[in-house]
C-alpha cells in the first residue's frame, strides 16, 4: 500500500480548521451591544447593572490596563430557530493561545446572578437546548481588561499606578447562533483520534486503522453541508473509537482542576474575580455532566467566593455536598514552603482545614501543592500532624539538571515521618487530556512494573478557567480506547487509595524536594520577605503576651478575631508568587502597605497585653518573648535584666582600622572597613580563613536565561566585584555596653552603610547594613570565609534544620548552588562551629576551597538584594535595612538560641514587678514555638514546641496556672492517640519525651 499518511493528516487539519469547526455554530444573528466603563476599581454588580450604558459596535476598542468594562447584550431568538439548540458567542477579543492571561468576562443575568464566565476557550453561553422563537436575551458582561504580561519583557503595565490608559482589546463578536451538536461531537471524535494517531509508531497497525477511518470520515463530509453530513462522518469513526485498550494500558485518574495563582501577573483583587469566574463555569459544567469532578485547593479562594459572591458560594456548597466539587490541599493558600516559618506552616493547615470543616464538614486528606518552588524537608511531619495522608506536587518536573527518580514514593521528613506522595508524570498541572500529554504520561511513568496508575490534573490554569466541555469529551472517548491510557475522571482520594494499595512498598525519598530552578526566589523582593519574617515574629509576640494576660489578668480579653484575621492575611501573602517575589509591582506595593499596617496593629495588641501584665509601677521590665532566657530574663517572662559581662574596648589597629574586644571575641576591622579577624578568646582560635576578609559585600551580574525574578543561573559566579573601596569609616559608638564601627561605601548608583557592633557579654558580631539600592540586573552578596573544615552545613528550616553537603561530588550537590535557610546557617568541624544569623534573609550559598596550607576555607554568603526587571522592573529599588550576625564557636543549640534572639527583640516597659512565664520548659533543646489560646475559645492554653538539635530530648513543661489535664493534639488542636505527653504532676509539670525534630502540640485544660 502506498504511504499517503501526510496527505490525509494535512487534509484533516485543513478541513477541521476551515470547514468543520466553523460549522459548529451554523447560523447567527448579531446581538445589540452597549457599554459602560467603570471608573477606577471594579464596582459591585448592582452598580454595574444600573450604570448608564452607551452605544458600542463590534470592532470597537475597549479596556485600558486593569480596567473594567460592562457590556449589555440584548437580542431575540429568530422564530425559525424554534426547537434548535441556541448559544451566544461572546468574543471579547480573545487571543486563543493565552487562556488566563488576558481579558476575561463574567456574564450576569439582569437580576445580577452569575451565568458563566468567558475566556478564550469558553466564549459561549447556552440560551436553550430547545429554543422558543422570539425568546429574549438580556445579559450583562463584566469584562476585565487585564494586560498580557507573559512575554518576560520589562514593563510598567504591572501596576495600575504606572500602566497606560490606551485600550488593549477590540470587541470581536457578539452573536446569537445555532449550535450544531452533531458537528461539535464530530470535532471531538476527529481531534481525539488524530492526537492519538500521531503518538503511535508508524509501524503499528492501530495507527493506520485510525488513518483509514479518518479518511473515510472526511469522504463522508459534504463541505457545503457539514451539519447535514456530520452523523455519517461520525459513523465512519465509530469502529476505531470503540476498540478497547489493552489490559496493560496505563491508568490515568483525571481530576478537573484550575490552578489559580492567588496573585502573580495580576493583583489580589483580580484573583477574587478569577476565582468567581472559574467556579461559576465549573458548577455549570457539573449541571450538564454529573460525572465531572473538580478539585479546588486554597481555602482563601473559597472564602473569597463566600464573601463576594454568596449566591455562587451556595451553588458551590451544593456541588461539594454532591461530591462533584472537591476541596483539596488543606492549606489556606498554596504557599511557598521554603521560606514560610514553622508556626506559619502549621497555621496554613489549621486555618485551611478548619475552613473546610466549618463550611463543608469535610476533612481534606491530601496536600495539593503542584506549583510551589521546592518543598521543605519538614513538610511530611507537618502534613501528618494536620491529619492529612497524601501529598501531591508537579513542580519538581521543572528541575534543570537531575530528573527526579520517582513518580509515586514515600517522602521522609527530617524527623522520620513519611507521607505517601505522587508526582504526576503528565508533567503539567494544566493538562488538556490531549493525546500527546497522555502518551507522555504513560511513557514517562517511572513505576512501570510495580505501579500502573497516575494522576492528571486537567483544565486551564495559572490564571484560571478550568476544564471545558471539550476536555470532558476527550476523557469520555479515552476511557477505554486502544492505543491510549485508560482515563477515568475521579476524586483525588480515590486515586491515592488505589495507588497506595498497589504500591505500598514504594521507594523512599528522604529530605527536601529541592527544585533545581527558581533559586532567585529566596532573595527577590526583599521587603516582602522582611515583612513576612517580621509579621511571623510579631504574631508570636502578640499571641504569647495576649495568652499570658488572658490567663493572669482578670478581665483581659484575648483578641481572637483580630489575631485570626491577621494570621490569614499573613498566610495569604505567603502564596508561592508573593513571598518568593515573583509577582507584578502592584502585588508587592500592596504587600508592603499591608505588612506596615499589620506591624502597627500587632504592636498595639502586644503593648496592650504587656501593659496589663506589667501593672502600675516604676520598675523597668524587659519582656523576653524568645524561647530561651537571655540576660537573666526567662523565656516568656519579664523582669530586670542581669548586668552585662566584661565591657567592650575599642583600640586603633596597627596599619589602620579598629580592634573591638569584650573578653569573648577580639574583632579586627582593617583600613578598608572589612573584618579581617574574629578571634574566639575562649576557644583560642581564629574564625576567618588566613588572608581573607569577612562582611565582604560582593556584586555579581544577574541576567538569568529566562525567569528574571525567579532564577539565578550558576554562571552568575563567573564575574564578581568585591566592594572594598571606602568612602568613610568612623567609631559610631564607644562605651562599656557596646562599640560600633560605621563604614560607608559607594558603588554604581548605590551606597551601603554598615554598622559593625560588638556588645558586652555577647558571643556574636552584629552587622546592620543600610543599602540605598539603585542597581539593575545585579546581585548583592555578603561573604564570610570561615577557617572551618565543614563537610556539610546545617540550615534552619521549619521545626529543625537540614544538612547539605559543601562539596559538589555529584550533579545533585552541584545543582544546590543557592540554598534556603531561615534564621541561621551553621558550619562546623568536630568541636567547633560558626553560625551566620539573619533577621530577614533567606538565600545563601556555600562554597569550599582547600588552601595551600592544607586548611579548608568554607565560605558562607548571604544573598541580600537582586534587581531583576521582570515582572516588576523596580524590584528592590530604594532603601533597605538588613541585619545579620556572626557567632564564632557556636553549636547548633547556640545557633537556635541566637537566631531567635536576633529576630525577637526585647521590649522594655515600666511596671509593678516581674512577670513569670505562662509556660516554662527545662531543656534548651526543646523550643517553644507558639503559646496561644485554643481556637475553640474554650480558654485552653495551646503550646507548640519541638526538639531543635536533631537529638532525643526529655523535658518538663510547666504551666503557671491550675490545670486539669494536658493532652497532645494535632495542628487543629484535636487529641492525638499515642502521646508524647505524660500526666501532669501536682505542681503542674508535664513530662515530655521527644524524638529528633519532633513537633508536639500540648493542649492544657485549665481548671
Amino acid at each position: 500500500m502506498h504511504d499517503d499518511r501526510s496527505i490525509t493528516e494535512h487534509r484533516l487539519r485543513r478541513v477541521l480548521k476551515e470547514r468543520i469547526k466553523p460549522a459548529v455554530h451554523s447560523r447567527s444573528v448579531p446581538l445589540t451591544v452597549e457599554r459602560w466603563e467603570a471608573p477606577g476599581e471594579p464596582v459591585p454588580v448592582a452598580e454595574g447593572l444600573a450604570a448608564p450604558y452607551g452605544p458600542c459596535a463590534i470592532g470597537d476598542p475597549w479596556g485600558p490596563a486593569w480596567g473594567t468594562t460592562w457590556f449589555k447584550v440584548t437580542g431575540t431568538v429568530p422564530a425559525d430557530w424554534a426547537g434548535r439548540t441556541v448559544e451566544a458567542v461572546l468574543d471579547l477579543g480573545f487571543d486563543r493561545m493565552m487562556p488566563g492571561f488576558q481579558c476575561e468576562g463574567l456574564v450576569h443575568r439582569a437580576d445580577g446572578g452569575e451565568i458563566k464566565a468567558l475566556n478564550p476557550y469558553n466564549d459561549w453561553v447556552r440560551v436553550a437546548d430547545r429554543a422558543e422563537g422570539g425568546e429574549r436575551v438580556e445579559w450583562y458582561v463584566e469584562a476585565a481588561s487585564n494586560p498580557v504580561l507573559v512575554d518576560h519583557a520589562a514593563t510598567y503595565e504591572g501596576d495600575r499606578l504606572t500602566s497606560g490608559d490606551q485600550p488593549l482589546y477590540r470587541l470581536a463578536r457578539m452573536d446569537l447562533t445555532v449550535f450544531e451538536t452533531e458537528v461539535w461531537e464530530l470535532v471531538q471524535d476527529l481531534e481525539v483520534l488524530y492526537d492519538l494517531m500521531i503518538q503511535l509508531d508508524t509501524r503499528e497497525a492501530r495507527r493506520h486503522e485510525i488513518l483509514r477511518a479518518i479518511g473515510s470520515a472526511l469522504d463522508a463530509v459534504d463541505l457545503t453541508d457539514v451539519p447535514g453530513t456530520a452523523a455519517a462522518a461520525r459513523a465512519e469513526l465509530a469502529g476505531v473509537l470503540a476498540a478497547p485498550a489493552g489490559a496493560s494500558a496505563h491508568r490515568i485518574s483525571a481530576v478537573g482542576h484550575a490552578h489559580i495563582d492567588s496573585a502573580w501577573l495580576w493583583p489580589l483583587r483580580e484573583t477574587v474575580r478569577k476565582v468567581s469566574r472559574t467556579a461559576s463555569n465549573m458548577v455549570n459544567l457539573m449541571d450538564e455532566h454529573p460525572e465531572f469532578v473538580f478539585a479546588m485547593s486554597q481555602a482563601q479562594q473559597l472564602d473569597w467566593i463566600k464573601t463576594y459572591r454568596p449566591e455562587l458560594f451556595e451553588r458551590v456548597k451544593k456541588k461539594i455536598a454532591d461530591g462533584q466539587f472537591v476541596p483539596v490541599g488543606g492549606m489556606w493558600v498554596e504557599s511557598d514552603t521554603n521560606m514560610v516559618g514553622g508556626e506559619a506552616m502549621a497555621r496554613q493547615f489549621l486555618y485551611g482545614k478548619k475552613f473546610f470543616l466549618d463550611e463543608f464538614g469535610i476533612e481534606t486528606n491530601n496536600v495539593w501543592l503542584p506549583d510551589s518552588f521546592g518543598y521543605t524537608a519538614a513538610m511530611p511531619q507537618i502534613v501528618k500532624l494536620s491529619g492529612s495522608r497524601w501529598f501531591l506536587t508537579q513542580k519538581i518536573s521543572w528541575s534543570q539538571v537531575n530528573p527526579f527518580p520517582h513518580h509515586t514514593f514515600w517522602w521522609e521528613g527530617i524527623d522520620g515521618t513519611r507521607v505517601f506522595t505522587h508526582f504526576p508524570p503528565v508533567d503539567t498541572y494544566n493538562s488538556d487530556l490531549g493525546g500527546a500529554q497522555l502518551a507522555h504520561a504513560a511513557r514517562n511513568y517511572r513505576e512501570k512494573g510495580r505501579g500502573s496508575r497516575s494522576l492528571a490534573p486537567f483544565g486551564w490554569g495559572d490564571g484560571g478557567g478550568g476544564p471545558t466541555r471539550e476536555h470532558l469529551a476527550r476523557a469520555k472517548r479515552q476511557r477505554d480506547l486502544e492505543g491510549s491510557p485508560k482515563v477515568s475522571i475521579e476524586r483525588p482520594d480515590s486515586f491515592f487509595e488505589k495507588a497506595r494499595a498497589e504500591y505500598e512498598d514504594a521507594p523512599v525519598w528522604a529530605g527536601e524536594l529541592y527544585l533545581e530552578l527558581h533559586r532567585g526566589t529566596y532573595t527577590s523582593q526583599a521587603k516582602t520577605k522582611q515583612g513576612n519574617r517580621r509579621s511571623e515574629s510579631l504574631l508570636r509576640e502578640a499571641e504569647l503576651w495576649a495568652a499570658t494576660a488572658a490567663v493572669k489578668v482578670p478581665g483581659y480579653g484575648y483578641p481572637y478575631e483580630d489575631l485570626e484575621r491577621i494570621w490569614k492575611t499573613v498566610l495569604l501573602h505567603q502564596f508561592h508568587d508573593i513571598l518568593p517575589g515573583s509577582s507584578i509591582a502592584w502585588v508587592h506595593r500592596e504587600a508592603r502597605d499591608t505588612y506596615a499596617r499589620l506591624r502597627e496593629e500587632l504592636r498595639g495588641i502586644t503593648l496592650a497585653a504587656q501593659l496589663a501584665l506589667a501593672g502600675e509601677g516604676a520598675e523597668e521590665l524587659v519582656f523576653n518573648c524568645a524561647p530561651h532566657a537571655r540576660r537573666g530574663v526567662p523565656a516568656g517572662g519579664a523582669g530586670r535584666p542581669a548586668e552585662p559581662g566584661e565591657p567592650v574596648t575599642v583600640e586603633e589597629r596597627h596599619g589602620g582600622g579598629h580592634v573591638l574586644a569584650n573578653g569573648r571575641l577580639l574583632v579586627e576591622i582593617d583600613g578598608r572597613g572589612l573584618i579581617v579577624s574574629v578571634y574566639d578568646l575562649e576557644a583560642r582560635r581564629e574564625t576567618l580563613a588566613p588572608g581573607s576578609a569577612a562582611n565582604l559585600l560582593q556584586i555579581h551580574p544577574d541576567f538569568p536565561n529566562m525567569w528574571d525574578a525567579w532564577d539565578i543561573d550558576a554562571f552568575y559566579r563567573n564575574r564578581v566585584t568585591d566592594l572594598v573601596e571606602l568612602d568613610a569609616m568612623e567609631i559610631a559608638e564607644s562605651g562599656p555596653a557596646a562599640a560600633t564601627v560605621r563604614v560607608t561605601r559607594s558603588f554604581g548608583s548605590s551606597t551601603a552603610v554598615q554598622a559593625v557592633t560588638l556588645r558586652a557579654g555577647s558571643g556574636r558580631v552584629d552587622i546592620v547594613t543600610d543599602v540605598d539600592w539603585h542597581e539593575t540586573e545585579k546581585f548583592l552578596k555578603a561573604a564570610f570565609p570561615l577557617d572551618v573544615k565543614a563537610e556539610r552545613t546545617a540550615s534552619e528550616t521549619q521545626f529543625g534544620h537540614v544538612y547539605r553537603a559543601t562539596h559538589t561530588n555529584t550533579s545533585w550537590e552541584a545543582a544546590k548552588f543557592e540554598i534556603c535557610a531561615h534564621r541561621w546557617i551553621h558550619a562546623e568541624e568536630p568541636g567547633w562551629g560558626v553560625a551566620l544569623l539573619n533577621d530577614s534573609t533567606y538565600g545563601h550559598d556555600v562554597t569550599r576551597d582547600v588552601r595551600p596550607d592544607g586548611g579548608q576555607t568554607t565560605t558562607v554568603r548571604l544573598s541580600l538584594l537582586r534587581a531583576p526587571r521582570y515582572p516588576d522592573p523596580e524590584t528592590d529599588q530604594g532603601a533597605h535595612t538588613l541585619r545579620f550576625s556572626l557567632a564564632p564557636g557556636a553549636s547548633i543549640g547556640d545557633a537556635v538560641r541566637e537566631g531567635h534572639a536576633l529576630n525577637l527583640p526585647e521590649r522594655t516597659l515600666t511596671g509593678a514587678g516581674p512577670v513569670t512565664p505562662l509556660i516554662a520548659v527545662d531543656d534548651d533543646a526543646v523550643v517553644v514555638e507558639a503559646v496561644k489560646l485554643a481556637e475553640d475559645r474554650s480558654g485552653d492554653v495551646v503550646v507548640r514546641l519541638y526538639e531543635s538539635r536533631g537529638g532525643r530530648a526529655s523535658a518538663l513543661l510547666t504551666a503557671d496556672f491550675p490545670l486539669s489535664a494536658a493532652v497532645e493534639s494535632d495542628l487543629l488542636e484535636r487529641p492525638l492517640a499515642g502521646s508524647a505527653v505524660g500526666a501532669p504532676t501536682p505542681a503542674g509539670a508535664v513530662p515530655l519525651t521527644l524524638r529528633p525534630f519532633q513537633i508536639v502540640t500540648v493542649r492544657f485544660h485549665r481548671v
